[in-house]
């Protein structure tokens, strides 16, 4: 819209201009507004030249007054103070001394009459001496009081002429103070009004020189205008505006023009109709006009506004403003105002629109960032307040926050789970309380009928308020409104509800808003499932992971043992250990790690530790333990592989396994070590020196047809063996050398820590605050048996020298004060010995080992090991390892290099062997028992 501002655009707006009426406007005709204007002017100057000379008259008139007071004044108390003056007043001739005096000073001071009198006012002079000795004209009263008197007043003929005398009388006093005598000067005002006729040239001329600039200033407006309008006469000025005004009027839009002063210059009709402004509102200050204040300020403000949107009534008014002369450091400003009420409504709803998608959006994103369900509900609170509610409370059943399966006979029962909004001002059930919800409430209701309901005014919702009666009052006086509960469902399994609160402080929620809650809930309710099923399934693969691994340390003298498992976030996964207690007081200590994750690498590693126990119970050498778990590995891949077995498992197919495998003997300080792929175990020395000990890498499990070497080192008591998995030193963010690094330095200073306080600090130091894959952590430090508990002597291959075997071992025994033991334990040598010295090959040695167990070991030169057999009644021989199978509580063999080894193991308690039962006894003598023969 425009609006005329008395400034036509452009010439060619304007064809009508002829060249004729351009000649006829630039003539002077009195006719013409420049006409009438310059006849103005000419009235206006000659007006102020008459009022200028009447001023200066006046003006004259009163100074020559105020000079002639003043001169008269100081000329009669010149006189009236002279020497002599009251002497003379008092003499006998006192005209003829005062009159020559008095005329000398009227000619010397320039006023008109200079009168000396008596007390009763009788003249002693006078210009004319016929005056003399006549009556003073004038008030002589206040002089005979001592005080001077000013008047104006007539008198008798003066030389100066006829006119208004200004007279002053002052006293005449002796010595004493006495007034003797009155003396009066004064001036006539027509000698002093000829001093403005000097001036009236002046005057006149300045009167001529303002219509010279007047009828200059009125050409040069003449063209101005004629330049201005383009040569429009008034009367199409006139309709110009009136068509402007009624188009100002008729628009649907309001314009106001504002003053620089805030006063309100003009308002259309659109304008009065929008702001109901009042009758006489024009020429008021905005302020006065009863405005909203938000309007009343911006309209006052000088600054301008574009398409700004404000609240009049119940109208939505879009806002333009701009100053009327941007240049000028002062002035008004123009002001449009639109109703945009209908379009806001539409907008508004469109907003809204966008608001949810975005929230949807939001939720999308923000929920399920995580595989736990707290977290997740905790994700749902938070996307939904404040944006859609004030308070959201998350309840879930007790069920799916553990993982298993929901059913309906615990949906009474439902666990806080989540909290998002207000809830510091309004009091609800604090995080992981139990609720146990009526029949009557949303919550139940909701769960039961898997809709979502709405409660418009909690005021109203009786159901809701018997819940708590005390807590719903505190809650409604909290500014509790509206409540909108929805089922958390997925898959057709319920899993909870979610509540939307509002307060009185936002609009209560609306029948349209329910869809809304029910989308948000559903998406939340699917990421909240899958995190059941995760739990549900983590929880599972943990607890098989768990009970694979060791729950507890084996009884063993060789090794001071601590271990730390951690699962990864996102699964379980194949990581293993293992401590086994081997023949010789030796200890094997194991560490393997199955590629990949989930169910299947987890029963994938049982089977390994399964495997290695059986390997170990043989007493292989620990390549030979790698070789046949290699071996192994290839039959379960062979197997998976086969067919369509493993269609539909995870992780199908075993890609491979790292084991580590080491045997540590006591009594040698020895360790054998071999690795199929594992991280090298790092050594700490009992100095402090962390070091690797330098055992060759052999490639991993599952290759098949590779050997695998083995490393033997002395350990010196104390030291510390550190076994991991490479979960612990590798990650995505550096490389394995960089973990290794750290590993050592959290390994400083552990030769004065106990494996336990190793293990927390390596992970304390190394732990991933994200962890994606299993961490398992073995630290063992080594012990030394000391010599007095061990006894060892070679035997001669004689039967005559087993006597001589058991004194010995009785000796032995007796030292280490397990005298009780001493019958078992020589029946148990006895049996061995014959059998080495019968069936086997020299050399023969014994060797007695005393630590949590008593342990005999017969070594011989054969690889023939002895067999447990069930003797006939008629056989002469046989029964010799079944005496020694029934005394020892573990019996065994093992081949070294040289021969083999048969060993057996005596629980002792409180360092006596036990001993045999009752039930034992008699079992041993029916094996000899010749009753059947």
């Amino acid at each position: 819209m425009e609006v005329f501002s008395g400034r036509p655009r452009s010439p060619e707006r304007h064809p009508l201009i002829g060249r004729s009426r351009q000649h006829r406007a630039s003539r002077l005709d009195l006719r013409s507004t420049a006409g009438q204007v310059f006849l103005l002017q000419v009235v206006i100057v000659v007006l102020l030249v008459v009022a200028a000379v009447a001023a200066m008259v006046l003006q004259t008139s009163r100074d020559a007054l105020q000079r002639g007071r003043r001169e008269s004044v100081v000329a009669a108390q010149s006189f009236a103070s002279a020497p002599g003056t009251a002497e003379a007043l008092r003499s006998p001739d006192p005209t003829a001394v005062l009159q020559p005096r008095a005329e000398e000073v009227r000619k010397r001071t320039g006023v008109d009459f200079v009168v000396a009198m008596n007390t009763q006012g009788i003249r002693y002079t006078y210009p004319y001496p016929r005056e003399i000795g006549k009556k003073f004209v004038g008030n002589i009263a206040p002089a005979l009081q001592g005080r001077t008197v000013v008047e104006q007043a007539g008198g008798p003929p003066l030389p100066a002429g006829k006119g208004t005398a200004v007279q002053a009388v002052v006293p005449v006093t002796d010595s004493r103070g006495k007034v003797v005598g009155l003396v009066s000067a004064g001036i006539t005002v027509k000698n002093v009004t000829a001093l403005w006729l000097p001036q009236l040239p002046i005057i006149l001329g300045s009167g001529a020189a303002a219509l010279a600039v007047s009828m200059t200033g009125t050409t040069l407006v003449a063209r101005r205008l004629r330049r201005q309008t383009h040569g429009l006469a008034p009367a199409e000025l006139a309709q110009l505006y009136e068509h402007h005004d009624a188009v100002l009027h008729a628009v649907r839009e309001g314009v106001l023009i504002i003053g620089s002063d805030g006063r309100l210059l003009l308002a259309n009709d659109e304008t009065r109709r929008l702001l109901d402004l009042p009758a006489d509102a024009q020429g008021r200050p905005v302020r006065e006009l009863g405005l909203p204040e938000p309007i009343t300020r911006l309209l006052s403000s000088p600054e301008p506004v574009t398409d700004e949107v404000h609240l009049a009534g119940d109208r939505l008014l879009a806002v333009n403003k701009r100053p009327t002369y941007p240049q000028a450091d002062q002035g008004g400003s123009v002001v449009t105002l639109r109703d945009t009420t209908e379009l806001a409504v539409v907008s508004g709803r469109a907003e809204v629109a966008r608001e949810r998608l975005k929230l949807l959006y939001e939720a999308g994103v923000g929920i399920g960032t995580t595989l736990d369900v707290g977290r997740t509900a905790q994700e749902l609170a938070d996307v939904a307040a404040p944006q859609f509610a004030d308070l959201v409370t998350v309840d879930l059943l007790d069920a799916v926050l553990r993982g298993w399966e929901p059913t309906a006979e615990g949906w009474r029962h439902l666990r806080r789970a989540a909290i998002g909004g207000e809830q510091r001002m309004i009091p609800v059930y604090p995080l992981g309380e139990v609720i146990t919800f009526s029949r009557r409430t949303p919550q139940m209701r909701t769960l039961q009928e898997r809709r979502v309901l709405l409660e418009a005014d909690l005021r109203r919702a009786h159901g809701w308020r018997e819940q708590d009666p005390e807590r719903a009052r505190k809650a409604l006086e909290c500014g509790l409104r509206s409540l909108v509960t929805v089922p958390l469902q997925a898959r057709n399994v319920p899993l909870g509800v979610v509540n939307f609160y509002r307060t009185v402080d936002s609009p209560a929620f609306q029948p349209e808003d329910l869809s809304f809650a029910e989308e948000l809930a559903a998406r939340a309710a699917l990421a909240i499932d899958n995190a059941r099923r995760f739990t549900r399934e983590h929880a599972m693969a943990v607890t098989l992971q768990r009970s694979l691994l060791p729950r507890a340390q084996p009884d063993q003298d060789a090794l001071e043992v601590a271990w730390r498992y951690l699962p990864a976030e996102a699964g379980v996964g194949g990581d293993w250990f293992d401590v086994i207690p081997l023949s010789g007081a030796r200890v094997a200590l194991v560490m393997g790690d199955v590629v990949g994750h989930g169910l299947h690498a987890a029963a994938t590693m049982g089977r390994l530790r399964t495997a290695v126990h059986n390997f170990s119970t043989l007493d292989l050498p620990v390549d030979e333990v790698l070789g046949n778990l290699d071996d192994l590995v290839v039959r379960m891949d062979n197997e998976e592989n086969a067919g369509d077995a493993a269609e539909g498992h995870e992780g199908e197919g075993v890609t491979g396994a790292t084991c580590l495998y080491a045997v540590y003997d006591p009594v040698a300080g020895a360790c054998t070590m071999a690795r199929a792929g594992h991280p090298e175990p790092v050594l700490v020395c009992p100095d402090g020196t962390v070091t690797c000990p330098g055992v060759p890498a052999s490639t991993p499990l599952g290759v098949g047809g590779y050997p695998f070497e083995t490393a033997e080192f002395s350990l010196s008591e104390g030291s510390q063996l550190v076994l991991y998995t490479d979960g612990l030193v590798e990650d995505r963010t550096h490389d394995i050398d960089v973990g290794m690094e750290r590993l050592r330095r959290a390994l400083d200073g552990s030769e004065r820590r106990t494996p336990e306080e190793t293990c927390q600090a390596v992970i304390d130091a190394l732990k991933p605050s994200h962890s994606s894959d299993d961490i398992a952590l073995l630290a063992a430090r080594t012990r030394i048996f000391p010599p007095s508990r061990v006894a060892e002597w070679d035997v001669p291959s004689d039967p005559a020298a087993v006597p001589s075997v058991r004194a010995r071992c009785r000796e032995t025994l007796r030292e280490w004060g397990l005298e009780e033991a001493g019958f078992a334990t020589e029946l148990i040598l006895s049996e061995l010995i014959t059998n080495a010295i019968r069936y086997g090959l020299p050399p023969v040695r014994v060797r007695l080992l005393h630590g949590r167990c008593l342990i005999c070991e017969v070594s011989d030169g054969s690889g023939t090991s002895p067999r447990l057999r069930r003797a006939a009644t008629m056989d002469e021989g046989g029964r010799g390892l079944f005496l020694v199978a029934q005394f020892a509580q573990r019996w065994g063999t093992r081949y070294t290099t040289r021969g083999k080894v048969i060993w057996t193991e005596q629980i002792l308690h409180d360092g006596t062997s036990a001993a045999p039962s009752q039930t034992l006894v008699d079992f041993l003598l029916d094996q000899f028992d010749d009753s059947d023969a």
